[in-house]
């Protein structure tokens, strides 16, 4: 998917903050100094979808499920055509999608930092992220019957050795630079998909975030969203196999609309974007 704005909750045993926040409060004085000029922010309201995404059973359910369902479209193209001229691929986004970093947006909720690109890449360049759960099994299998691989992210060029190491480390096949697609100028990964598209069929395309599938997503707001979404209703499960994430995305990008946006403004448009009796 797209650059987050937000970080994760690593769950130990039963205490879930309080070992976060006893590993924060036990860093160097010059560290948390740093941290200290971070931009603050009260992503409290986060807490639910990062314990929804690292703790819900149903969440691991629904990633199995698509990535079994991914298995059987793969199956069923085979089937239905055979030899073909071009080259099948599978396209998969890669945040929240083939990688998990749940405890990325955990973290800024306990220690309170808003989004800065410097950590966002310092994280990405750990390469400590997991695999999603069926994703490493999915491209193994399609990688096996000869299937081309891409991932396509909006990570950017500062953190595609990290993403590639990353990505090494947890499994998953056919990892390189003509691979995995970082993005250069625009973040819609259009002109991407299309590049894949002149030497490879794809066959399907999977993603947390709408935009992942197609440009008729893109640069709307939430009912015209919804109403492409409609359009494009016989694609998903066939061609677009949809991951969960409640963490983030354009769903809540779109609520907020252009422009900076104070937390108290960011919290009202939350609220007022609310359907009640």
């Amino acid at each position: 998917m797209n650059m987050r704005p937000f970080m994760k909750l690593r769950r130990i045993g039963s205490g879930v903050t309080l070992a976060l926040l006893l590993t924060v409060a036990a860093q160097p004085q010059t560290a948390r100094a740093q941290s200290d000029q971070l931009p603050q922010a009260d992503n409290e309201y986060q807490t639910g979808a990062v314990l929804w995404q690292q703790s819900g059973a149903e969440v691991r359910a629904l990633q199995y499920q698509a990535f079994f369902l991914a298995r059987l479209m793969l199956d069923r193209d085979f089937r239905a055509r055979g030899k073909v001229n071009k080259k099948r691929a599978v396209v998969v986004d890669v945040d929240e999608t083939v990688l998990d970093n749940s405890r990325y947006q955990a973290r800024s909720i306990v220690t309170r930092q808003g989004f800065t690109s410097s950590g966002w890449t310092d994280w990405c360049n750990r390469a400590q992220a997991s695999a999603i759960p069926g994703a490493v099994e999915f491209l193994n299998y399609a990688a096996a019957r000869g299937v081309r691989v891409f991932y396509v992210t909006n990570r950017r060029e500062p953190e595609k050795a990290g993403t590639i190491t990353n990505l090494k480390h947890a499994g998953f096949p056919g990892v390189s630079n003509e691979t995995v697609l970082v993005r250069t100028d625009v973040a819609s990964k259009e002109p991407r998909r299309q590049k894949i598209s002149e030497r490879y069929r794809i066959v399907l395309l999977c993603g947390d975030n709408l935009s992942d599938f197609s440009n008729l997503f893109e640069g709307k707001l939430p009912d015209e969203r919804a109403a492409a979404a409609e359009k494009s209703r016989e694609k998903f499960g066939a061609q677009f196999i949809v991951l969960p994430n409640a963490m983030y995305g354009d769903w809540e990008n779109v609520i907020y609309g252009p422009g900076r946006l104070s937390e108290a403004e960011k919290a009202a448009r939350r609220k007022s974007a609310l359907k009640v009796d």
